[in-house]
């Protein structure tokens, strides 16, 4: 256990020689002993019209002070000019100091690591798991950080809340464990927000991979170019990258070191088949051609495919091994998942984007013999533009839609609704609204018959459902086996 005057020292900062019991930036989590960091969080805003509208200011963690220190927090970082009778750290960025700070505690373990790092707008899970797929059936154990939780080798952790990166305290603290379970390599799916707020800051990548970039998170960015500039980032911190050629950015990024996957790129796919059993396609790479087989749902997943052989590659495997173990890959928990496959299809996926929505039922009308049906709502704050995007794309390319809750938050779950059912309106496609998520996946699994397709979209593998200020928990996969159980399908 470090003492505070060793995590202090780098600020040129005086402080006793009492040990530290942990890092936190959240009060809630402060306990004797802990070192406070107060940084100020991000303002709830929108895209409207008229402009970015704030609706809700940002929290401020140097007014929550007080109960750090009621709580025992042994010393504070904040930015303020500040009088406290605790040791107290003023900094430029405290979040920067909180990731510095929490690396410092826990040992520096990704100096220890080779880190493959991932970004994009989609397919960036899909894309770290298979990379952890891959690696950890060569060299295991293999740590990974991604949406879908930690997982050290073949042993898996979720982790609490939404976040793709978790924050400085939490990553650091995987990365530890992942050293002290023997792993030598870790792939850490990293979002822009993680960028943006420095949970990743000091982090250094082996190999950073861009999937692609669409307009998504810009109540946080506010405009493409500042999202683009934060996915950026990775790739700087890498001394390699693998891009997606078919990317209208690739231009920009590529004159970095790389391999580019897609058409005419260094990874290409050719003599594309699709059946009940997943992709057949040739490989053809700077590491030779080859025959793969790979046992997911949707043309989409070849580029993500493509993009996790090239990293695996320029980590050290050979194409023997990522034919091998590409045809084993057991597939991501909420992305395509399939939970009943007769006499109906039953299918939870992450699709939460106009995008990744038009994907996911794109993948699933080829093989539907009867109605696609989908079950979709909309998070709130967030992009408006997304929710409307939403209801637009379901009546569109579903034969059925029902709008439903999706983490409204505290916006107005009704408000979310109406903008859902006014867009579908206007498509002329048929839907309807059942508000209650249960009630609405009950509601299409009673009404599906033989042939059809029923695809849960939206909660993939998230384990909570927020409800106005209430975190319940949740499971899709679990809700729609029970359901079917209750109703005799299953």
């Amino acid at each position: 256990m470090p003492s505070l005057a060793e995590l202090f020292a780098r600020y040129q900062f005086q402080a006793p020689n009492i040990a530290v019991a942990g890092v936190t930036h959240d009060s809630r989590r402060v306990q004797p002993g802990y070192v406070f960091v107060a940084i100020r969080g991000v303002p709830l805003t929108s895209l409207s019209p008229h402009g970015l509208v704030v609706s809700r200011p940002a929290l401020d963690g140097h007014d929550f002070i007080a109960e750090a220190l009621a709580k025992g927090a042994a010393a504070v970082v904040g930015t303020r000019e500040l009088n406290l009778p605790v040791p107290y750290l003023r900094v430029e960025d405290s979040r920067v100091a909180l990731a510095d700070l929490s690396a410092a505690f826990f040992g520096h373990p990704a100096s220890k690591l080779s880190l493959v790092g991932v970004t994009g707008s989609k397919g960036k899970t899909t894309t770290s798991v298979l990379i952890h797929h891959l690696l950890n059936s060569a060299v295991a154990p293999v740590g990974l950080v991604s949406t879908a939780g930690l997982r050290i080798g073949t042993k898996e952790k979720f982790l609490p809340g939404h976040f793709t990166t978790p924050e400085a305290p939490e990553l650091q603290h995987a990365l530890l464990e992942f050293v002290e379970a023997g792993c030598k390599l870790a792939v850490l799916e990293v979002s822009s927000h993680a960028l943006a707020l420095e949970r990743v800051h000091g982090l250094q990548f082996q190999v950073g991979v861009f999937t692609n970039l669409e307009a998504e998170h810009l109540e946080l960015h506010q405009t493409m170019e500042n999202y683009l500039r934060e996915k950026e980032k990775l790739l700087e911190r890498s001394p390699f990258s693998i891009i997606n050629r078919e990317s209208p950015y690739y231009q920009r990024l590529a004159s970095r070191p790389h391999w580019s996957f897609g058409s005419g790129g260094d990874w290409q796919a050719k003599l594309l088949e699709e059946n009940a059993q997943g992709l057949l396609f040739e490989v053809s790479s700077p590491v030779g051609g080859f025959r793969a087989n790979l046992p997911l749902t949707g043309k989409f997943n070849i580029s993500n495919a493509l993009a996790a052989m090239a990293a695996s590659a320029k980590m050290g495997l050979g194409a023997p091994a990522l034919q091998s173990a590409l045809k084993n890959f057991p597939g991501v928990e909420g992305r395509m998942q399939i939970i009943q496959a007769l006499p109906f299809r039953v299918v939870v996926d992450f699709a939460h984007t106009e995008e990744s929505l038009r994907a996911a039922l794109a993948a699933l009308r080829p093989t539907t013999k009867g109605r696609l049906v989908v079950v979709v709502g909309a998070a709130g704050e967030r992009d408006p533009g997304r929710r409307t995007g939403l209801g637009r794309v379901a009546a569109l390319e579903a034969d059925h839609a029902i709008f439903t809750e999706e983490d409204h938050r505290t916006e107005s779950l009704e408000a979310i609704l109406t903008a859902m059912a006014e867009t579908a309106k206007r498509t002329g496609g048929s839907f309807e609204v059942i508000p209650d998520r249960r009630e609405a996946i009950r509601h299409a699994l009673a009404s599906a018959q033989a042939g059809d397709t029923v695809l849960l979209a939206g909660k993939g593998h998230e384990r909570t459902l927020e409800r106005g200020t209430a975190v319940l928990p949740w499971n899709e996969a679990l809700e729609a086996k029970k359901v079917l159980g209750e109703l005799g399908l299953s």
